[in-house]
């Protein structure tokens, strides 16, 4: 397989790459714990949407978009929706597909290649991806989803619209959340809370880095946890 070419991606605005930057130095465990803590339940994405391997994880704006099953076979009637969905990728934007079926492919290697260029950060399906040598060599595009197949959507699926709410199991992700995906899954953020979460996030990160240290430095547990609070 030859190394495809790279062409650097579209870059997000100053405010939201240094969003993009900070989300991206945290972890999912810190960022649910603050959630739970200010009553903001079931953010966390069902567990069988797993990285394509180890060491994936990224962070951006969701940009959502909706599938379903179908027999559609005119490619221009499957294929021009979904060049449009990649056309509207913004730089710092997260692809969070719903496609609503458990059988077929729902992203590729050339899809890959066009979301990254765009300034996709990674991309999150509820269902399932193909060409996975060609994105992890080439595209290197984060990629979690539930199932790998070889099977296309022609025929068997089609997509419905992009820049709309979906759900994955218990989650709402509305256009404009954050999203943070890490080895331990992938949580939606609201966007309203997106600036409150990380703050709080990164001061509860700060205190367990502390607690580690008297930890490793062989201090007893409950010691740690007196000085601060967090475990």
């Amino acid at each position: 397989m030859s190394e495809a070419t790279e062409v650097p991606a579209a870059l997000p605005d100053p405010a939201l790459q240094k969003l993009i930057d900070r989300y991206g130095k945290l972890y999912t465990g810190a960022v649910n714990d603050v959630l739970d803590i200010m009553g903001v339940r079931d953010r966390v994405l069902p567990h069988g949407i797993v990285a394509l391997r180890p060491g994936m994880r990224f962070a951006g704006r969701a940009m959502p978009t909706l599938g379903a099953p179908s027999l559609e076979t005119d490619n221009e009637k499957l294929l021009l929706p979904w060049m449009e969905m990649l056309q509207s990728i913004r730089p710092g934007d997260v692809i969070v597909s719903q496609p609503n079926d458990n059988k077929n492919a729902h992203f590729g290697e050339l899809s890959s290649h066009a979301a990254k260029i765009a300034g996709c950060q990674g991309v999150v399906i509820d269902g399932g991806c193909r060409d996975i040598d060609y994105i992890l060599h080439q595209s290197r595009l984060p990629l979690f989803c539930r199932y790998t197949t070889p099977k296309d959507i022609k025929g068997r699926w089609k997509l419905l619209d992009h820049h709309v709410p979906v759900k994955i199991g218990e989650t709402v992700i509305n256009v404009g959340d954050f999203i943070l995906a890490d080895l331990d899954g992938v949580i939606a953020i609201p966007h309203e809370l997106a600036v409150e979460v990380l703050e709080k996030a990164e001061e509860t990160a700060g205190k367990e880095n502390l607690t580690r240290k008297m930890i490793l430095a062989g201090h007893p547990p409950l010691d740690a946890y007196l000085k601060y609070r967090v475990f």
